[in-house]
C-alpha cells in the first residue's frame, strides 16, 4: 500500500510489532499492549517509503521515499536503535521496492533484481537474481533458523522462484525450483514461518493458490472471490493452520488449512452442478473493515491462532477473535498514529 501513512514490514508473527513509515518519518509498535516503542522524526530522517524490523532487535532498515526524502530511494539505510545512528548503507542504481531480513542476511528487491548480502558483520553481496518485471517488490523469507526458504517472482510472468539459501550455488540449477503459479503476474505472495508452504494470488486477485516448497505441488486453492481485486497482503498463521487475506474491496478473508471442511462450498455444488465458481473452495469466514480502508491484517502469536490483528493505512488497529463457526468479533480498537505524540 502506498500513501502518506504508508504501513510495512507486516506483523512479526513470533513478536507482534508492526512499524509505520510515513511522511514526517518512521514509527515501531508493539502490539500486546499497543504501544509506540521507537520513532524517528522528519527532521532526522525526511519522509520514508518503507521501513523493516529485524524481529526485536535495534536493527531496521529504511528507505528514502514519499514527498520530502532526506536520503535517497535507491538507497538502504541499516538504524541501530540502540545507538541512535546509521550503521549501514547499501546503494543501487534504481529505486528499492522492498528489503526482507533476517539474522544473518539482508534482501534486497528492485524493480528486475534481487540482491541477497551477508548481515550485518562484515556485509557483502552473496547472491543476485533476476526477476520479471516486479513493480510490488514482492520477496518473502522465512523465519525458521533451520530452514531460510527465499521466494520471489520468476523470470516468466506467473512463476515463482524458490531457493533455499542454506544449499544454494550459483553453478547449480536444481536448487533453483520454479512453481508455475498463475497465468496473469503475481501481485501478492506470502510464506509462512517454516518456510514449507507459500501463498500466491495473481493481479487478477479472485483466486489464492497455497503451494509445498519442498515438492512445489499444489496443496490448496481458494476463491477470493468473483470480481478482480488487488490484494494488499496475506500470511499464515504460525502453525499454518490458517491464512488471512486483505484486499482493495475492505474485506479480511480467512481460510482454514487443516480443518479445511470448515471453508465454504457453492449451495449449488450441493445439488450435482458443476464448473468453474460452482466447485469452488471460499472462505471459511469474512468481515468487512469499518470505512473499507486499506488495510494488511496477521495473525498473532496466541496459541489458539483464532486472534488476529487488522492495521489500516488511516492510523486504526484492530484485533479480532474468531470462533469455529465462522463469527469474529473485534476485541480491541486503538488510534495507533495518536500514540506517544504526547511524549515527543
Amino acid at each position: 500500500m502506498k500513501g502518506t501513512n504508508d504501513i510495512n514490514c507486516i506483523l512479526d508473527l513470533l513478536l507482534d510489532c508492526f512499524a509505520c513509515s510515513l511522511d514526517t518519518g518512521f514509527r515501531v509498535y508493539n502490539i500486546s499492549p499497543l504501544t509506540e516503542k521507537t520513532r524517528l522524526e522528519f527532521d532526522q530522517v525526511g519522509s520514508v517509503s518503507q521501513t523493516q524490523l529485524l524481529y526485536r532487535c535495534n536493527l531496521l532498515a529504511v528507505v528514502g521515499g514519499g514527498l520530502f526524502p532526506q536520503y535517497s530511494p535507491n538507497d538502504v539505510l541499516i538504524w541501530d536503535d540502540l545507538k541512535r545512528q546509521f550503521v549501514l548503507r547499501y546503494s543501487f542504481k534504481s529505486s528499492v521496492l522492498a528489503v526482507r531480513m533476517r539474522r544473518n542476511r539482508i534482501i534486497v528487491v528492485l524493480s528486475k533484481m534481487l540482491y541477497v548480502f551477508s548481515f550485518p558483520n562484515t556485509s557483502k553481496l552473496l547472491y543476485s537474481f533476476a526477476t520479471a518485471e516486479n513493480p510490488n517488490g514482492l520477496c518473502e523469507i522465512s523465519s525458521s533458523t533451520n530452514h531460510a526458504v527465499l521466494v520471489f517472482p520468476g523470470k516468466i510472468t506467473g512463476r515463482l522462484q524458490l531457493i533455499d539459501l542454506m544449499q544454494h550455488r550459483d553453478d547449480d540449477k536444481s536448487h533453483q525450483p520454479v512453481i508455475n503459479a498463475h497465468e496473469n503476474a503475481l501481485a501478492c505472495i506470502a510464506l509462512n514461518h517454516q518456510g514449507s508452504r507459500v501463498a500466491t494470488a495473481s493481479v487478477k486477485g479472485t483466486l489464492i493458490r497455497i503451494f509445498d516448497t519442498s515438492s512445489q505441488q499444489k496443496l490448496f486453492e481458494f476463491r477470493r472471490g468473483l470480481d478482480p481485486a488487488t490484494l494488499y497482503c496475506m500470511n499464515f498463521s504460525l502453525n499454518s493452520e490458517y491464512l488471512c487475506a486483505s484486499s482493495d474491496k475492505g474485506t479480511v478473508h480467512i481460510f482454514a488449512l487443516n480443518l479445511t471442511s470448515l471453508n465454504r462450498r457453492s449451495a449449488l455444488s450441493k445439488i450435482g452442478l458443476y464448473g468453474q465458481y460452482v466447485d469452488s473452495v471460499w472462505d471459511f469466514t469474512n468481515f468487512t473493515i469499518p470505512l473499507e480502508c486499506a488495510c494488511i491484517c496477521a495473525f498473532t502469536s496466541d496459541h489458539t491462532n483464532q486472534i488476529f490483528l487488522v492495521i489500516c493505512i488511516n492510523g486504526t488497529f484492530h484485533k479480532y477473535k474468531f470462533s469455529l463457526d465462522g463469527v469474529c468479533t473485534r476485541t480491541e480498537y486503538g488510534m495507533y498514529l495518536c500514540i506517544g505524540d504526547n511524549e515527543f
